[in-house]
């Protein structure tokens, strides 16, 4: 008997006849004689209306206690709801919260991090013969009693530490597209489905805004070696298993796939959430960008590219750019205003009219055409750079937003991983 992990997103759940599908899906998992444990999100787009609910009440967004105990119902209706549509199937089952499962957070509301898991209550409702059914997304902090929330896609790694903590044999990511493509089927409709990709890989696409697995859930899963298998809840095909690279499974499969002596490139990742900051004319002398980026530390901002030019005309200046997500640039900006003097910059300029494009594929670090092959297609179709980062599996651009999507299917196309027919997106919202 395996132990299997189920995640549904909240398109699997979006209405009675989603959760009666999911719950047939879980049953018969169940009945081919496996254990199983079901994290699921809240229906929908419930996360979003309580956020809504919440700024019409309140123009105070701040992460605060009272919002994640708002935010946590959404996951709390789903679970009793599917938890009841298994019972109507005539198998047993039994829901339980975030903090009910062992999940134990730091006290950060908001985008908490787990501390422990602790899952005795499941472990029990297996042993009894249940499924074991957790609301995604919660936790408990132990010192204060208080219900958190992990953030964005934290029903991800709700799943992925559970399967980590039960020792699960394999923890299955289900949402509305049949696994892991090699971009945004949105974005680009002759994406090609991988069969494979391993743990490196996909946190690579993961972290550069391919948004099908959390970027947590990720890291998660690759810490303890766990193998992840995402799929559609809305079709039976066989999905995109992500493997950690030292892996046993892995070989044989990706050898089928790599071309003699080419670069293995696993797929084309955007993000539209990043914005871009720079400080012009700061002063060039040591210490200056350690102050700089001091200053965001301590308003907990977290920064991606980051790019320093020295000035042609004034040696004795600099310009630092940095991009960082959208919703932190507010914070960011005020911080820097207030140190203005401190630091000695001239302007700061600000823009969210930005897109980040990214190429991943871990054969492409021995391969010297890939960059070239991959900027040329950016220049024949029109495309700017503003800033440039790699590493040995990806390479990173700045764009303008309106040409992220143009860029991303130029690209894809240049590297060959157009399919001949169009990928099916069965939800439409990508979790």
């Amino acid at each position: 008997m395996s132990l299997i992990v189920q995640k549904f997103g909240g398109s699997s759940v979006a209405d009675a006849d989603g959760i009666k599908r999911v719950a047939k899906r879980i049953v018969d998992t169940r009945k081919a004689g496996n254990d199983v444990v079901v994290v699921v999100s809240a229906m929908g787009d419930t996360t979003d209306e309580l956020l809504d609910l919440a700024t019409e009440i309140t123009s105070d967004s701040s992460p605060s206690r009272e919002l994640d105990m708002l935010l946590t119902a959404g996951e709390r209706i789903s679970m009793a709801a599917l938890s009841m549509a298994i019972n109507s199937l005539g198998v047993k089952a039994k829901s339980f919260t975030g903090s009910q499962a062992g999940m134990i957070t730091d006290g950060v509301h908001g985008a908490a991090r787990l501390v422990e898991v602790t899952p005795q209550r499941i472990h029990a409702a297996l042993a009894e013969g249940d499924i074991a059914i957790v609301a995604g997304f919660q936790g408990m902090n132990r010192q204060t009693g208080d219900i958190t929330t992990l953030g964005r896609g934290g029903s991800d790694t709700t799943a992925v530490a559970l399967a980590a903590a039960l020792n699960a044999d394999v923890c299955e990511i289900y949402s509305d597209v049949d696994g892991v493509f090699s971009a945004d089927p949105r974005v680009v409709p002759t994406a090609h489905k991988l069969e494979t990709i391993t743990s490196e890989e996909m946190l690579e696409m993961a972290a550069n805004g391919s948004k099908i697995l959390h970027l947590r859930c990720v890291e998660y899963a690759r810490r303890f070696n766990l193998k992840l298998h995402v799929r559609s809840s809305f079709s039976e095909l066989e999905g995109t298993l992500v493997i950690p690279e030292n892996s046993k499974e892995l070989t044989p499969n990706r050898l089928k796939e790599i071309p003699l002596e080419q670069p293995l490139i696993s797929g084309v990742a955007h993000d539209r959430s990043q914005a871009k900051v720079t400080l012009i004319g700061v002063v060039d002398t040591p210490g200056s960008a350690a102050k700089v980026f001091g200053l965001l530390n301590e308003v907990n901002v977290n920064l991606d590219m980051i790019v320093q030019n020295v000035s042609t005309d004034r040696p004795d200046v600099t310009d630092i750019t940095f991009t960082l997500p959208q919703d932190q640039g507010a914070k960011a900006v005020k911080r820097l205003e207030q140190a203005q003097e401190e630091v000695g910059f001239t302007e700061l300029r600000y823009t969210e009219e930005i897109g980040k494009l990214s190429l991943v594929g871990a054969g492409m670090k021995a391969h010297s055409g890939v960059s070239f092959t991959f900027f040329e297609a950016l220049s024949q179709a029109g495309i700017n750079v503003q800033m440039i980062s790699t590493s040995e599996i990806r390479i990173s651009v700045i764009t303008d937003l309106d040409k992220l999507d143009e860029a991303v299917r130029a690209v894809h196309t240049a590297f060959n991983l157009d399919a001949e027919g169009e990928a099916t997106v069965y939800g439409g919202t990508g979790r």
